[in-house]
């Protein structure tokens, strides 16, 4: 018999333990203690259907047996040498990242989180320009170092109080309520009036080619080819941010190929470790060239990471989760847009694959979202939320989740929206 400590002990030991930044949803949060493939398990054993996937991170599910083994095999054979010695998976995984990355970005570094690969773009930008200044979007995410979150653009992540002062931010390029094309516009033209008196100074723009925490927010289908030429004039990189929306989250290998565009510098993390830590930035060879100081990460491209993102790679293709989140996805927003049309509370469904957002309306919408989260955990399904305002809820699970799995789902959060109280 297992001696689970109970949720509430596991808040007490966190009280003691923890930092007091750390939170955690739900008023009765469960302890999980298992995960198979799209569910999850409490310390009682009760199932949940997982629609949040650790925050992008389980595209191909929880302790998916395929990679597991993978990563087994790697740990009995080798586990730690440091990037300094010569050791095959690293390479392996960049070769065969080489062949899923926009355009001609095939150079990498690997590092251990979405942070760390940000922070080593921005880096690398400012080696390739020599210039030190930044462009961001309101709504964006980035990171928790210095630098990263002088460029996040939501204000409950921008702790630091002494931030980098050379960043710009520009409205994002989509806002509830307004016509995305003229949302996007409005953020090209900021974006450009940014350059004309401070282009001299800029070495990159970085963006999430669709905003996660920022709300789900999508561009419009032409913004980034309109706004890489205005880049190019002032000399200033494109900074694509895939650490959420990368490894077919969105029915792509990376989102920003919607957009037919390359970036100059792409990063990723999460899901190519579907739960191994792993982080990197890759950029097109002439940036790369920048890249020419001496640099390392002790645990970055170690043996069991890297045979980790290769499993994930192989995973994706073998089973064809590209096209299976493209169809899925599609299943998904449909059922949610039905339910906007049947209930007030739903103001707009917005995404792009299995990265789909629901905002909702009104001024308690907070309170709301966190009414949804709670009922819909004590019916077995774990859904997520973000937005600016915290009021959107968040659909992202493993991209192995089912088409029942989707219809269970929703017709429980047609009795949860049914039951709503007044508020």
């Amino acid at each position: 018999m297992n001696n689970w400590l109970s949720p509430e002990g596991i808040i007490d030991k966190k009280k003691t333990f923890f930092y007091p930044n750390t939170m955690h949803f739900y008023k009765q949060p469960p302890h999980i203690v298992k995960g198979e493939m799209q569910y999850l398990y409490d310390h009682n054993g009760k199932r949940y259907t997982d629609f949040f996937a650790g925050v992008t991170v389980l595209n191909c599910g929880h302790s998916n047996p395929e990679i597991i083994k993978a990563i087994e095999l790697q740990l009995e054979n080798l586990q730690h040498t440091s990037i300094i010695y010569l050791t095959q998976p690293m390479v392996e995984l960049a070769e065969k990242l080489a062949t899923k990355l926009p355009g001609d970005i095939q150079t990498t570094f690997f590092c251990n989180s979405g942070t760390e690969a940000n922070e080593g773009a921005l880096l690398l930008a400012r080696m390739h320009t020599g210039k030190k200044g930044f462009v961001a979007l309101e709504g964006g995410l980035h990171g928790r170092s210095h630098l990263t979150m002088s460029v996040t653009g939501i204000p409950m992540w921008r702790i630091d109080p002494f931030l980098e002062e050379n960043v710009y931010f520009a409205p994002c390029y989509a806002t509830s309520g307004e016509d995305t094309e003229s949302a996007s516009q409005k953020t090209i033209d900021a974006i450009e009036a940014i350059l004309k008196v401070h282009g001299h100074e800029i070495a990159a723009f970085i963006v999430e080619p669709m905003q996660g925490n920022g709300g789900m927010m999508v561009p419009s289908d032409d913004f980034f080819k309109k706004l890489k030429p205005i880049l190019e004039k002032h000399e200033v990189l494109l900074i694509a941010d895939e650490v959420q929306t990368g490894f077919a989250r969105t029915g792509r290998y990376f989102a920003v190929t919607h957009f037919d565009v390359v970036p100059d510098i792409i990063t990723y993390a999460k899901a190519l470790g579907n739960g191994v830590p792993i982080g990197a930035f890759s950029a097109r060879p002439h940036v790369a060239a920048s890249f020419n100081k001496p640099s390392a990460s002790t645990l970055g491209g170690n043996p069991v990471s890297s045979t980790a993102g290769i499993a994930v790679l192989d995973y994706i293709d073998r089973h064809d989760l590209v096209s299976q989140t493209e169809v899925l996805g599609a299943i998904l927003k449909a059922e949610l847009i039905k339910l906007s049309e049947q209930f007030d509370c739903f103001k707009e469904v917005r995404g792009l694959g299995l990265m789909l957002g629901v905002e909702v309306a009104g001024e308690r919408s907070p309170e709301i979202v966190d009414y949804i989260l709670e009922e819909m955990k004590n019916r077995g399904f774990i859904i997520g939320k973000n937005g600016m305002n915290r009021n959107v809820l968040a659909f992202q699970p493993p991209l192995v989740i089912t088409k029942a799995d989707i219809q269970a789902m929703i017709n429980e959060l047609i009795v949860v929206l049914e039951s709503l109280p007044i508020m």
